[in-house]
């Protein structure tokens, strides 16, 4: 942005400068400044090296400006203009980016909050300015990520990995710790080789390996992560409920709605005879029907039952003891919570594509297994590496490690709920640090650090890839309300919204969790980019109430 005559136009075939707004501002005010001092407006002209009809005819556009002149005064000058850049950039970026609003939206705000005297309020104005604003999102994005990746530590990460169909096919990767999109990009399929490629565009120059893949099993995903990118893979455990829902719960309710039906059918005819003659017994079809309806309504909560009991056994601490858990008594559980729910899928006579649904979320679970395994083994490798005296060792294995994981179960329930896991987890961890603990005999920096070592290996184990789903249904809204996510340019900028922007509530952003730096400020960045919004042609009408 530049304080100087911009470039030239031609006017009644003659070559006139081109004022910058704020060029024009700071002459105007400097030829308000010497008017005060009783300087004529040819002596005003002549210093200032503005020409003189130019300089009325800005006096003249700023007496037609049909407002109070303190507030014209203000808008005018450099800091008033200052100001009104803020708040355009400002209203493009948190509406029109972060928000859901069309560039029409903010043209109506303009002109309903009388700014469009000071600044262009149509359509075409206002949309060079939201492209303006756009470009430079993206462009802080690349340079930020690129900057911050110098700098990067060392660090190993878990990611959810899936595709959706908005605005195209888009293949989607985010770290599960940080929330930081590492890859948002259209593809021409979603097979294991495409992953790849995409994938290590993404993943190049920044200091960090994938240690594993949450995601559903689709067979590409699947082959990629097992090829390719050589981590393991953990299922999500809710595409396993979902799958047993699909198969068992949506039959039931069907079936329960029909007994429903039957029972109030039943009742009907009881009633109309209620109502004309004594009270009389009810008939065995009514009797027989509300029988039904009760069996019927216990099944599917004894299904219900069954579905949520996986996801508090899917853990690889007890949520109730607070001890670790082995893989084989998990997969115990496990099978037991499946097979009660075919049992009742087979006494419901339900359809053979209801068993295989069963079947197939069946297969799944010797791959949970796995995962748990799998973190049972990286803990003990991590844990070895510390070089502990043994009380210690076991004391991170036992005790400090299930504090960290009950804390994090905590933190993602209800104040409710996830009360009692923190009050278990301080029993756990308090006796540690109290005289006569297992780790009281350590330096405080040496047990802060092995709180932090705890936590990190508390996160190793993901079992869901909810981050990446809610971030496909963000962009399957913004998809419907734009139309189309068809344009590179506004999924790119909606990606570096996410990294560099939103905040958690302890106010940090995505890119700040990953790369563990505090980037620069993206809206500094975009303010300096974007041009001082254009001028109306003239003075707009007062606004219509």
């Amino acid at each position: 942005m530049g304080t100087v005559v911009s470039d030239v136009q031609r006017v009644n075939g003659k070559r006139q400068p081109h004022w910058h707004r704020l060029e024009r501002a700071e002459r105007f005010a400097q030829y308000q400044q010497l008017q005060a001092q009783g300087v004529s407006q040819r002596q005003a002209a002549k210093a200032l090296n503005v020409p003189r009809t130019t300089l009325q005819a800005w006096l003249a556009y700023q007496e037609r400006l049909d407002h109070h002149p303190a507030v014209v005064a203000f808008f005018q000058s450099p800091p008033g203009l200052a100001f009104l850049h803020r708040l355009v950039v400002a209203l493009h970026q948190v509406l029109t980016e972060v928000g859901a609003c069309g560039i029409r939206l903010v043209c109506l705000l303009l002109r309903l909050a009388g700014l469009d005297r000071f600044v262009g309020a149509s359509y075409g104005s206002q949309q060079y300015v939201n492209q303006q604003v756009e470009d430079a999102i993206v462009a802080f994005g690349r340079q930020e990520s690129a900057r911050l990746a110098k700098d990067m530590p060392c660090k190993t990460i878990s990611v959810a990995q899936d595709e959706t169909f908005t605005g195209g096919l888009c293949l989607v990767a985010i770290d599960l710790e940080s929330n930081y999109i590492l890859l948002e990009q259209t593809a021409q399929g979603r097979d294991q080789d495409t992953w790849k490629s995409l994938m290590e565009q993404a993943l190049e120059g920044l200091n960090c390996r994938v240690l594993q893949s949450t995601s559903d099993e689709a067979p590409g995903l699947l082959a990629y992560v097992a090829n390719h990118l050589g981590a393991h893979h953990s299922p999500d455990l809710f595409h396993i409920q979902h799958e047993l829902v699909k198969a068992v719960s949506g039959p039931l309710a069907a079936k329960q709605r029909a007994a429903l039906k039957a029972a109030a059918e039943a009742q009907e005819p009881l009633e109309q005879v209620q109502a004309h003659e004594q009270l009389k017994p009810a008939s065995p079809d009514m009797h027989a029907a509300s029988q039904e309806l009760e069996r019927i309504s216990a099944q599917r909560e004894r299904v219900a039952q069954s579905i949520r009991r996986l996801s508090q056994l899917y853990h690889v601490v007890d949520l109730e003891r607070g001890v670790r858990r082995n893989a084989p008594l998990i997969t115990a559980d496990l099978r037991e919570q499946v097979d009660t729910i075919r049992k009742v899928a087979q006494e419901e006579g339900l359809s053979q594509s209801c068993l295989e649904r069963i079947d197939k979320a069946e297969r799944v679970v010797p791959k949970m297994e796995a995962t748990i395994a799998f973190v049972s083994r990286y803990v003990r490798q991590e844990i070895s590496r510390l070089e502990l005296e043994p009380p210690h060792a076991f004391a991170m294995h036992a005790r400090l490690m299930p504090a960290a994981y009950l804390e994090r179960v905590a933190g993602k329930q209800t104040v409710s709920a996830g009360e009692p896991l923190r009050e278990l987890a301080q029993r756990l961890r308090t006796p540690l640090f109290e005289p006569g603990g297992a780790l009281a005999d350590l330096e405080p920096a040496r047990q802060q650090e092995l709180h932090q070592q705890a936590q990190r290996l508390a996160a190793v184990f993901q079992r869901s890839s909810s981050n990446v789903e809610g971030r496909n249904g963000y962009l399957s809204l913004r998809n419907h309300q734009l139309r189309g996510l068809d344009r590179p340019r506004k999924r790119a900028c909606l990606t570096a919204i996410h990294n560099f922007f939103l905040t958690r509530a302890d106010g940090t952003t995505a890119a700040e969790r990953f790369f563990g730096q505090t980037p620069r400020s993206m809206f500094a960045a975009v303010l300096g980019a974007v041009e001082i919004p254009p001028a109306p042609l003239s003075p707009s009408q007062r606004v219509q109430e």
